[in-house]
């Protein structure tokens, strides 16, 4: 049953909270007061159906996800949306002199960076959304990534302080806080919790964060004798912990950091679940499995394994006893391929702050080695490589995180067809030989509720109408009836196609002005709008994008583009601070659209712009006004990808590789309605020991140019980071081959796809068409689909 919410009286609450706080009407107040009014009232209106539901999950087996990071984006707005009252809202609060959207710059990020965390953040929606009992635990950082800024183009990084402006959204827990043991000191962990509101008010659900604090403010003493910044060390010390989201970790200090910020997630989380269930069980531990699932989101929470060990030998528990209920509780999400995002920590590093863990993980070890060794004689050649190398755990004073995972737990999942592929074949073999039904593929996905529903209304409208309601809303798959009514469309005049084609036009025209308001740069909607949104990593490969920019540009000064449809190029990428080859990307990219931007011969076919501080918010503005989505990462590379999903559903065809769920994508939505350029994963196996980039440059007169030009003067290079970039390609480096991610191999195929997507936009009606089939097929990609196979397949709930 939908909740029945009066909105007068949700705006009278808001105004009485209002006079009450702030001495303020409506009309008078602030931007920041008006969000905490009206945050508050909601949360009054939402939190008795809140409990009521919490009451009745403790009944049966739950589902937690530990995680992090959630990239929960602007709440206000999804909240209201899911509600299915914020259309009402903004107009009772029109009518009273107030613009809702004044309210767009008062939430900033929390919680998340990127597809990891907005990953989490669908999961949390589709499973309230669907009554699927899934609670999430993570972190309560107190500043997000980084607020970005350009400075002569580079990136300049300040504290991104979320919460300076409140945080009516979460409810602090002091009763539920528990004691995070450390070697280093011990601290507090504070709960804070988090509604997450179901489509249509059904359910509300919950997402609980903790907060590090000290358990002594101010040594009082030391405080008198005025030593102020050593009474205050152990404050600081302990809000340091959650003070920023992935601190930078290339010194010492920073990976002990980061240690303290993972263990404090699952010692809190874990010791939050035993309460619970001593409360509600007793100590009848071996019941502990039949009532909690945890899903493990990529090996940060890992260490989550030895501690609930530890917590349960605690409580009497012999190893073996313990370990067999970890592994029944838990189960391990990849999403990577890369070894160095595969986390290994020195056992010096975590004996550092949590010596115990280490004494449980060595005891794990010694169990997977006497396992091996009971196999039988002729159990085969892996499985005897594994007894006598018997380092898959600990290995070279390090502690593999992601092969205890595989190892701890019941089940491993990748996340796309093909990342899923890539596990058992490559990065997880030996264990795939070992335990092949532990194996499985969960393709992402994302929630059709903020990713449709809420950042384009307008399309929305469209869909509605020709489909006849909006249920697609929950079920994404409704989508696919679309396909029927565009093979009428075709034959009554393409009056989809050319709704479609203006509700696009709108959208482009909103960015334009967003866009041109933050960076003064002017992107006319009538413009190809070309997208790479996404983390700045080199295998994002970002630079190769930026490379095809200067190709093209060379190619329209000849004149060898004739039929060039003018095209704006949209970035949006953060950097981590410590990476400065990514940093150096970001660098070349502004000052190709500066240089691209001011040339009057092709700025009108040809602009770029790189969006400061990229965020969900802006994403939420980029993604319904984008043609094309660039996903260009070299197969084998992307485990799946969930930007591709969501610029797919708003109606961008991909130009891609055949990687992550780009090769699902065009399954689903043909390959004729996408364009699809680069070598393959056997294709890269295949050349990898014979690869040399400099055939590439020397042969390319177009390749060679544009990749001189970083060297040649045309960018101001005072500390040779272009330089190295280039050398990178060309040398490779001391951790690396020479162009390790295929960016001159696949250049060439990149240009002409390029080319090939911009000739095929000439014709209006055919390029709506393609991305109307790409909205048509994007049912399978909904996070609601994606959270019903964990239930059913992982979880057994």
């Amino acid at each position: 049953m939908n909740m029945k919410i009066d909105t007068q009286a949700l705006i009278d609450r808001s105004r009485t909270i209002l006079l009450t706080n702030a001495h303020k009407t409506l009309s008078e107040a602030s931007a920041v007061q008006l969000h905490e009014a009206l945050s508050s009232a909601v949360m009054e209106i939402i939190t008795p159906l809140w409990i009521e539901r919490e009451e009745t999950r403790k009944a049966s087996k739950q589902a937690y996800y530990f995680s992090a990071e959630y990239l929960v984006g602007r709440m206000v707005f999804n909240n209201l949306f899911c509600l299915g009252i914020l259309d009402e809202v903004r107009a009772k609060l029109s009518a009273c002199g107030v613009d809702l959207a004044v309210l767009e710059d008062i939430e900033d990020d929390a919680f998340g960076n990127g597809g990891l965390g907005r990953l989490a953040a669908c999961f949390l929606d589709s499973a309230v959304t669907h009554d699927i009992p899934l609670t999430g635990y993570g972190l309560r950082y107190r500043n997000g990534l980084f607020r970005q800024s350009f400075q002569d183009g580079r990136q300049h990084e300040e504290p991104d302080d979320w919460s300076k402006y409140g945080d009516p959204w979460s409810i602090r827990r002091d009763d539920l806080s528990v004691v995070i043991p450390m070697k280093t000191g011990d601290v507090l962990a504070v709960p804070y919790d988090m509604p997450v509101v179901g489509h249509r008010g059904r359910n509300i659900g919950t997402l609980r964060l903790w907060q590090a604090e000290s358990l002594l403010d101010t040594d009082f003493d030391l405080f008198n004798q005025q030593k102020y910044a050593k009474a205050a060390a152990r404050k600081t010390y302990s809000e340091d912990i959650t003070r920023f989201l992935y601190p930078n970790d290339t010194a010492r200090a920073g990976k002990l950091l980061r240690i303290k910020q993972q263990y404090l997630l699952v010692s809190a989380s874990l010791q939050d679940l035993l309460r619970q269930f001593k409360a509600q069980h007793g100590t009848s531990f071996e019941l502990f499995p039949s009532f909690h699932a945890i899903q493990l989101n990529d090996t940060h929470p890992v260490m989550a394994i030895p501690e609930l060990i530890r917590l349960l030998r605690l409580e009497g528990l012999s190893f073996d006893d313990a370990f067999s209920i970890g592994r029944e509780v838990f189960a391990y999400t990849n999403h990577t391929v890369m070894q160095e995002a595969l986390e290994k920590w020195d056992i010096s590093l975590l004996n550092a702050v949590v010596p115990e863990l280490v004494e449980i993980i060595r005891l794990v070890d010694e169990r997977f080695i006497e396992e091996m060794r009971a196999l039988p004689q002729n159990a085969g050649k892996k499985h005897r490589d594994l007894v006598t190398d018997s380092r898959c755990i600990l290995r070279n004073g390090k502690v593999h995180m992601a092969q205890l995972a595989v190892y701890a737990t019941h089940a491993t999942n990748g996340v796309a067809a093909i990342h899923s592929d890539i596990l058992k074949k490559k990065l997880f073999a030996d264990w795939y030989a070992l335990y092949p039904e532990r194996f499985q593929n969960k393709t992402n996905g994302i929630t059709q509720r903020r990713w449709l529903g809420l950042c384009n209304p307008e399309l929305c409208s469209l869909l509605t109408e020709e489909l006849g309601s909006d249920a697609y809303l929950d079920d994404l798959y409704l989508l696919s009836r679309l396909r029927s009514r565009m093979d009428a469309d075709a034959t009554s005049g393409n009056t989809l196609a050319r709704s479609f084609i203006a509700v696009k036009h709108e959208k482009k025209r909103q960015l334009s002005d967003a866009i041109r308001r933050e960076t003064g740069i002017d992107l006319p909607p009538e413009m190809i709008f070309d997208v790479q949104i996404k983390r700045l990593h080199e295998y994002k490969r970002q630079f190769m994008n930026a490379l095809s920019l200067l190709a093209l540009h060379e190619q329209l000064k000849a004149g060898l583009l004739p039929d060039w449809q003018p095209t704006a190029y949209v970035f949006g990428a953060k950097a981590a601070p410590g990476y400065a080859r990514a940093k150096a990307v970001i660098h070349l990219i502004n000052l190709i659209a500066e240089k691209l931007n001011r040339d009057p011969e092709t700025n009108s076919l040809l602009r770029v712009v790189f969006i400061p501080n990229y965020n969900c918010s802006w994403a939420e503005k980029i993604i319904p006004a984008a043609d094309i989505s660039e996903q260009i990462s070299p197969a084998g590379t992307e485990a799946s990808g969930t930007g591709n999903m969501k610029l797919m559903l708003n109606g961008a065809v991909t130009l891609g590789t055949y990687d992550g769920a780009n090769i699902e994508i065009v399954q689903e939505a043909g390959k004729e309605n996408n364009f699809i350029f680069g070598g393959t994963v056997e294709e890269f196996a295949q050349i990898q020991s014979t690869y040399d980039p400099k055939t590439v440059y020397q042969n390319d007169p177009l390749i060679h140019k544009v990749l001189d030009m970083l060297t040649d003067g045309t960018f101001p290079d005072e500390d040779g980071a272009f330089a190295e970039l280039r050398s990178s390609i060309l040398d490779g480096a001391s951790w690396h081959k020479p162009d390790h991610y295929f960016v001159l191999y696949d250049l060439p195929s990149y240009l002409r796809a390029k080319i090939a997507a911009n000739r095929e936009y000439k014709d209006s009606i055919s390029f709506a068409r393609k991305c109307l089939y790409n909205i048509a097929g994007a049912g399978k990609f909904s996070s609601d689909r994606t959270v019903a196979e964990y239930a059913k397949d992982i979880w057994k709930l």
